[in-house]
């Protein structure tokens, strides 16, 4: 599943008896481009990006360096991703002739493993713990606990396990459905008594509740509307968190649900490679579109935002839909994008349980013997992923060892103090290499717009696109010297961090957060490449 989370501020509506409602960032917003400015010179905890490009690689030669977002789609029309993006110089767009002998006709932009050219592109797939119990109904659903065999213990075990996950996950989200349609009751009934289509924080002030449940509606307006008008709490608070719910319990939790047919592919071979289609845009492209922009946007069109790199090529690989891609496609991507020159490969998104690691593992092998650069988001759960294995990583499942060209990135924020760790941000001494800006990070959206996310997601994007550019500036460096001068490179953090373990609010040193112990720094990473 796509790692990206906006984090926002809590209010329990306890009169309702129902979870926790959620609203509104805080008002406060960092500078723009803050992930691209200098902690001393501009106050924000960025990477020093512009410093870099002032002071060290004015008239210096660079190359473009082609880069691989496997991700969701992007917006290839996008106003400031149009000129950034690979353009495959053996492929005749539209003439459905695959004129490069690649194995895949049209593609001309990238590829999308989750799609096919008769039938479009996967929106919507489960959890893979859905496909998982799916694959072992028949073996465990209905074998007596007193019958299974000592082979199967395990398995009938994690069988249960899974099941129950998935009972407390549909749960948890009808709760949460219920929760948001008593709630946009209760309000519109207000709005009805108001005759308010529109209403403000003073509508709220002035109104006088009849029931308990209607003062808990009106204190919760007042102070959401005292950082937001009403169509963005509307969009945020009520439609858009009703959407997430309903794809939650109509697509990614249901067991009846599988659109596989879609591609056409023989899921269950992981050797076939050759299959979707051209398309690499999508009907799910918010995700792509904004980590596109983060390492490439273009910075000299003088319009929207500033990528880190200036000289890459996005080759668009789709393989995530809303829900958690598969293995086979993720793989797939992999060998795609390093079959076609990708030198570095961001990824953003990851899950909680792999189908089939061997082919992923596989791919990324391939991947390490080419010299490429892999840049993983390590998720946001604010677990310490030393302990909480996420899928992909860089550890092979055959215990051959793992991935030495492999970077995970945590999520930092803009202000140099104890909350310099995104709340949300994974962690992780041995598993978790550097962090970077993820926080109200603006980038790209589709239709030519712009927006800010939080998330390791947008993290990951960072670090890939100073990747690119010291691969752009120093060409001859190999993946490992790129990752190696990353992490010898970081801004160190010398002060205690302050976190969510567990139940319990702890301080930690930001060196037991990950290996390198602080923030990537463009400005020190290319002033080191240079000595190499």
């Amino acid at each position: 599943m796509i790692v990206y989370n906006l984090m926002k501020k809590a209010c329990l509506i306890a009169g309702l008896s129902l979870p926790l409602f959620t609203y509104a960032q805080k008002a406060d917003k960092p500078k723009e481009n803050w992930q691209n400015l200098d902690l001393k010179a501009d106050g924000v905890f960025g990477i020093s990006t512009e410093r870099a490009y002032n002071e060290l690689l004015k008239n210096k030669k660079h190359v473009p360096v082609l880069v691989g977002v496997i991700d969701g789609g992007v917006d290839i029309n996008h106003e400031d991703l149009k000129q950034v993006l690979w353009t495959n110089p053996g492929e005749i767009a539209g003439n459905k002739t695959d004129d490069d002998k690649n194995g895949f006709a049209d593609d001309v932009h990238g590829w999308c493993f989750i799609g096919s050219p008769a039938k479009g592109n996967i929106q919507y797939d489960n959890m893979e713990l859905v496909r998982l119990l799916r694959q072992q109904k028949d073996k465990y659903e209905n074998l007596d606990s007193t019958a299974v065999k000592p082979e199967d213990a395990d398995g009938y075990k994690n069988y249960r396990a899974m099941k129950k996950e998935v009972e407390v996950q549909t749960t948890k989200y009808q709760k949460r459905l219920a929760f948001i349609n008593r709630f946009s009751e209760l309000l519109y009934g207000i709005m009805g008594q108001m005759k308010k289509d529109n209403p403000t924080a003073q509508d709220f002030k002035d109104f006088t509740a009849d029931s308990d449940a209607e003062a808990y509606i009106r204190k919760t307006m007042i102070d959401a509307l005292g950082e937001m008008d009403y169509a963005t709490f509307k969009k945020d608070e009520i439609t858009g968190p009703a959407q997430r719910a309903g794809e939650q319990l109509n697509y990614h939790l249901n067991f009846n649900f599988d659109p596989r047919d879609t591609v056409g592919d023989n899921y269950a071979n992981s050797s076939e490679h050759f299959y979707g289609n051209s398309d690499v845009t999508g009907p799910h492209n918010e995700h792509g579109t904004h980590v596109a922009g983060i390492i490439a946007a273009a910075r000299d069109n003088n319009i929207g935002i500033k990528g880190v790199a200036n000289d890459a090529r996005i080759m668009v690989v789709q393989v995530v839909p809303t829900g958690d891609e598969r293995d086979k496609d993720v793989a797939n991507g992999i060998r795609y994008a390093v079959e076609n020159g990708a030198k570095v490969i961001n990824m953003s998104f990851g899950k909680t349980y792999p189908a089939d690691k061997k082919a992923v593992d596989d791919a990324v092998k391939f991947a390490m013997s080419k010299d490429v650069l892999i840049v993983h988001a390590a998720g946001n759960e604010n677990s310490n992923r030393d302990k909480a294995i996420r899928y992909p990583n860089r550890n092979y499942a055959d215990n051959s060892g793992s991935a030495a060209n492999w970077i995970e990135v945590g999520a930092s924020s803009y202000i140099d103090d104890e909350t310099l760790k995104a709340p949300f941000s994974c962690y992780g001494k041995e598993t978790v290499d550097v962090f970077a800006p993820g926080v109200k990070i603006n980038s790209c959206a589709p239709g030519s717009g712009y927006i800010a996310y939080d998330g390791t997601s947008m993290a990951s994007p960072v670090v890939t696109g100073l990747a690119v550019l010291i691969r752009s500036y120093y060409p001859k460096l190999s993946a490992a010297q790129v990752k190696e001068i990353i992490m010898k490179s970081v801004t160190p953090v010398k002060h205690q961090i302050k976190m969510r373990d567990g139940s319990k609010e702890v301080k930690v040193p930001f060196s037991d957060l990950c290996k390198s112990g602080g923030i990537v720094n463009a400005y020190n990473a290319l002033k080191l490449a240079e000595t190499y």
